[in-house]
């Protein structure tokens, strides 16, 4: 016997916008669909009877309890940090974040980010610029040189996956070992310390927590090689700026490459944007012509599990 499943009402918010066709097919699966562009905006429903919601950070600007009726939410974001998960738990609300969604471009934007550097694209475009015809004799090569990437999930793996063919020697970092045929090595969180030495390049893909807040300080920033690239496109908190600065003052640092602040917009007056050896784009790795077709294919997937899971 098929059991249908009752009807539900589904709370659409963020930056993504959605075809009348996915809008459909979203009615068709769950009932009544409703569409809000910017969650810092007031909303002018009743959101008690909301099961599902599709969100970035609405419950940063809304209480999730007027949500009394909520039981699956659904993140356009990779990381569970804009949402409140001890009641999301307590309240045995499904969570699910946008894993695998913008891990190819965060991997591409690495990529782009260390040839940058290590090829002077910066140089000879201001080169360009100034018609100027001057070789560079200090450029590198990526061969041979030891990435360390801390924190392997999708991004760290689609980074790993794109730096073995340059034919870098990869280390990998996350909170247990686990088995790679993507890393050379593989060390838990516990083993940072020793490793961190010998990083040609620093790579940083893990979620911000308690236990990762400020993790790489100025003891750790210590502990890298003055030739050191230093790159972070997941989350800002993960670095204590101040040190960073200090740092790169000091020159102890080859460059870093930011996509990412422990506040956003970074502000005119930081320090940051004046260092030659310096990129910052804003928080923009994740962006291609593709995340929207994956993120609705996700969302339209976990909701399916949602019900086939509750039927």
């Amino acid at each position: 016997m098929n059991i249908e499943p009752k009807p539900m009402k589904l709370l659409l918010t963020g930056a993504f916008t959605y075809t009348s066709d996915q809008i459909k097919e979203l009615e068709k699966l769950v009932g009544e669909v409703v569409f809000i562009q910017d969650e810092r905006e007031d909303i002018n429903i009743d959101v008690s009877d909301i099961d599902i919601v599709v969100c970035n950070g609405l419950f940063l600007y809304h209480p999730i309890e007027n949500f009394k009726q909520l039981k699956f939410i659904q993140l356009t974001s990779a990381g569970f940090d804009k949402v409140p998960m001890d009641y999301i738990k307590s309240s045995n609300i499904k969570a699910e974040n946008a894993k695998g969604v913008y891990s190819i471009p965060m991997a591409e934007w690495a990529v782009l980010m260390i040839l940058q550097f290590y090829k002077k694209s910066r140089t000879f475009y201001r080169q360009q610029l100034n018609r100027q015809w001057i070789k560079q004799r200090d450029l590198l090569e990526l061969s041979d040189k030891t990435a360390v990437i801390l924190g392997f999930g999708s991004v760290g793996k689609e980074i790993a996956k794109r730096l073995r063919a340059f034919g870098l020697y990869i280390i990998g970092i996350d909170l247990t070992v686990m088995e790679s045929n993507l890393t050379d090595e593989f060390y838990s969180f516990d083993k940072l310390d020793s490793v961190l030495g010998r990083a040609d390049i620093l790579i940083l893909s893990l979620p911000v927590t308690n236990e990762t807040f400020h993790l790489i300080n100025e003891k750790r920033l210590s502990c890298l090689k003055t030739s050191c690239l230093l790159i972070n496109l997941s989350r800002g908190a993960l670095i204590d700026e101040y040190a960073l600065i200090k740092a790169l003052q000091d020159n102890k640092l080859y460059g870093a490459a930011l996509d990412v602040f422990e506040n956003e917009p970074l502000s005119p007056e930081s320090p940051l944007w004046s260092f030659e050896n310096v990129i910052i784009t804003p928080h923009n790795s994740f962006i291609s012509d593709k995340i929207s077709n994956r993120m609705y294919n996700l969302i339209l997937e976990n909701i399916k599990k949602y019900i086939r899971s509750n039927l």
